[in-house]
């Protein structure tokens, strides 16, 4: 199916002209004052995960591959990787490493993912996009800082690190975006 290349997204699979299929990495438009506005597109093979990267003119066609998009429940990891299941059929699928990337660290047990599967094979996921995690470690507030201009170092339950603001103390219940792992806001909970 063809599409503009504007519209490419992350997580989305796409083929190109050597026939190969690939997941992209990140999808970015840049709009110059003069000129032709680009699209410029960096994906992983999903044969060989060789990563290459793409300028299209936004308006140009891309060919999407077909991929069923189906939603699965997360359940553990282990040495083979992330072991999903579907929720109409109760299959579980394991997932590689390399296909989830940076984003593993924000995965939780009972977390709902869109997993892309081409001929019964995962080649993408998609994660929610904000996530909920207690900051675990945070430095003291420095008195004379002000709310809106500063933010601090966190660790959070799962490992990674956030800038939050100087209200934030370990033990908050914190809303990260999954896609670059920045704070949102106080869980609501």
């Amino acid at each position: 199916m063809k599409v503009i290349a504007s519209s490419i997204r992350k997580g989305n699979i796409i083929e190109r002209e050597d026939g190969q299929l690939y997941a992209v990495l990140s999808a970015e438009s840049f709009h110059p004052g003069k000129g032709t506005p680009t699209t410029q597109i960096d994906m992983r093979r999903i044969s060989d995960g060789v990563k290459v990267s793409d300028r299209y003119k936004t308006t140009e066609q891309v060919e999407r591959a077909y991929v069923e998009d189906r939603e699965f429940e997360f359940l553990y990891q282990d040495g083979e990787g992330y072991h999903f299941m579907n929720q109409e059929t109760y299959d579980q699928l394991p997932v590689s490493t390399d296909v989830l990337g940076d984003q593993a660290i924000y995965l939780q047990e009972g977390m709902k993912v869109m997993l892309s599967v081409f001929n019964n094979v995962p080649v993408a996921i998609q994660l929610p996009q904000r996530v909920v995690f207690e900051v675990v470690e945070t430095e003291p507030v420095v008195k004379g800082q002000t709310a809106s201009s500063s933010y601090k170092p966190a660790t959070l339950s799962n490992g990674a690190r956030c800038m939050v603001p100087p209200h934030i103390q370990a033990g908050t219940r914190v809303v990260v975006q999954t896609e670059d792992g920045s704070y949102v806001e106080r869980a609501k909970d």
